[in-house]
């Protein structure tokens, strides 16, 4: 049987807020072990190398911006900080491919859906994605 679509009224983009080198396997730990989600923050993860993970299926919601979720897309990029820790666009020029890609087809099959950024969100205290989504994604 297969599952209706939700209304999506916005595609949310995030950074892991960890090093590059952080690992698909690493992060669905710390989700599951330290902030004891059963449910991964985002439908789609990208690797430095580009390589996309479907840890979410669209028709479900992730635990991307609490309160927001019924209604939202969510896609990250492995990456966010500088090796101190402080926020940094540290995108890849196949994750800038990767996450247009994936915002493109969303946007198309969402077309009243806003694109922004994890901490264009009321009350959300965090630099995600460490650039500034909505101008970069105005285009689409």
């Amino acid at each position: 049987m297969e599952i209706p679509m939700r209304k999506i009224t916005h595609l949310v983009v995030h950074c892991t807020a960890s090093p590059a080198s952080a690992t698909k396997e690493g992060i669905l730990n710390y989700w599951r072990e330290t902030r004891g989600w059963n449910v991964a923050g985002y439908h789609v993860l990208i690797e430095a190398s580009g390589l996309c993970h479907r840890l979410v299926p669209n028709e479900h919601p992730s635990n991307g911006v609490r309160g927001h979720n019924a209604h939202s897309l969510h896609v990250s990029y492995i990456g966010g900080i500088d090796a101190k820790g402080k926020p940094k666009d540290t995108r890849t020029p196949q994750q800038k491919r990767e996450l247009l890609r994936i915002l493109r087809a969303w946007k198309q099959a969402h077309p009243k859906a806003v694109i922004v950024g994890h901490r264009d969100f009321p009350n959300v205290q965090k630099a995600c994605p460490s650039f500034d989504a909505r101008k970069e994604y105005a285009h689409l």
